[in-house]
């Protein structure tokens, strides 16, 4: 829920010539750019502009238009987090564009966590499916063309870090490739309606959301898409997850990550879980099932300033002949890190990783495991 929040940050200080005038991206403890003030102060409009770098849809950027609704009544001096209205669209050099809306509800003393969002996206990708005439794996382009619509609530049980909430999600999709000999995407997907329920349970104990340095997130949600709500396919996915950090010394943050993907019943192609790391293109290795590991290891070389380093490994297992029956991809890579926002620990940085086929960047702006 976050990360709106948090693509604010990528252009802000470009916003207010004269905010920067009078030091408000100053801070006060060591006279290095910060934006704690500018988090602080956030209401109203702002245009936010973000790169994406994504290895699957190539690189583009996405332009939105959002409007902070701060909280009312409460102290200066205590951040809450604002409500977050939004809209915009992006565009990726493959053809790929998307628009859409939204909207980022903290209530009730963040005992109540909302968002929604709706939209439109043609998102052009390449499948990988396996020829049993040529015995080898085949690279097939296709495009989805999507309308979706997802609604989702949390409650925070009583004063604890625990999470229990619910969802609703709504995708009608169309499928189409000019670059598919054999019809290796089944024709039963070319066009598909998936409406379904979801709940979810989170463990969120970590010191800070932005940029975590102690603690543990961990969540468990499973949803179904079944016949009666509308669906033309009846499948259910099951996602669990575990973010820990662990500080030792004053400038060592050991973090390690794990995260398991179930799809059951009959999912789309395009549905199926996926190996996720850095320097792997989104959708390149699926299985009914996925597992995957990963460490990230920070090292503070001054106050502001932190280099890290990462490495991971994932599998990937399938029941179906059209995917491989077994899959496995890692990622090795480094990057740095900036104390963006000291007041809240809110780190930016470049991260280049290598995975099994090519080379990929990413501008992070908080956590890289973007929980």
């Amino acid at each position: 829920m976050k990360r709106l929040l948090i693509l604010v940050l990528l252009l802000s200080w470009t916003t207010s010539l004269k905010a920067q005038e009078q030091g408000v991206f100053k801070d006060t403890l060591d006279g290095a750019f910060d934006v704690s003030h500018f988090l602080f102060d956030l209401h109203g409009f702002l245009p936010i502009v973000s790169p994406i770098t994504e290895p699957a849809v190539g690189y583009g950027a996405v332009l939105m238009n959002a409007f902070f609704i701060p909280k009312k009544g409460e102290s200066e001096r205590l951040f809450r987090m604002p409500d977050v209205a939004f809209g915009g669209g992006g565009l990726t050099e493959n053809g790929t564009w998307f628009l859409g809306g939204g909207y980022l509800g903290f209530w009730n003393e963040d005992r109540v966590r909302y968002r929604g969002f709706a939209g439109y996206g043609s998102i052009n990708l390449t499948y990988y499916a396996f020829s049993e005439l040529l015995d080898r794996e085949l690279a097939i382009e296709y495009n989805l063309a999507s309308t979706f619509l997802h609604q989702e609530a949390n409650w925070r049980i009583g004063e604890t870090d625990l999470f229990i909430g619910g969802s609703y999600r709504f995708v009608r999709t169309r499928v189409s490739s000019d670059r598919d000999p054999e019809d290796l995407i089944p024709s039963v997907d070319r066009e598909i309606t998936t409406s379904g329920l979801g709940a979810q349970i989170q463990y969120d104990h970590r010191d800070n959301v932005f940029s975590p340095t102690s603690g543990f997130i961990t969540s468990l949600s499973m949803t179904y898409y079944p016949d009666e709500l509308g669906s033309t396919r009846d499948y259910g996915q099951l996602i669990w997850y575990l973010n820990y950090y662990i500080p030792i010394g004053s400038k060592w943050i050991s973090g390690f990550r794990a995260q398991s993907n179930w799809a059951v019943a009959d999912p789309p192609f395009y549905a199926l879980p996926y190996i996720e790391l850095r320097g792997v293109p989104n959708l390149r290795y699926q299985g009914d099932w996925i597992g995957l590991v990963e460490t990230e290891q920070q090292f503070r070389m001054t106050r502001r300033w932190a280099l890290l380093g990462f490495a991971g490994y994932g599998w990937a297992q399938s029941s179906e002949s059209l995917t491989r029956s077994d899959a496995t991809a890692w990622n090795a890579g480094g990057g740095f890190r900036y104390l963006l926002a000291r007041a809240f620990g809110l780190q930016a940085g470049v991260d280049v990783a290598r995975g099994p086929e090519q080379w990929a960047f990413y501008v992070v702006v908080g956590s890289s495991w973007g929980r």
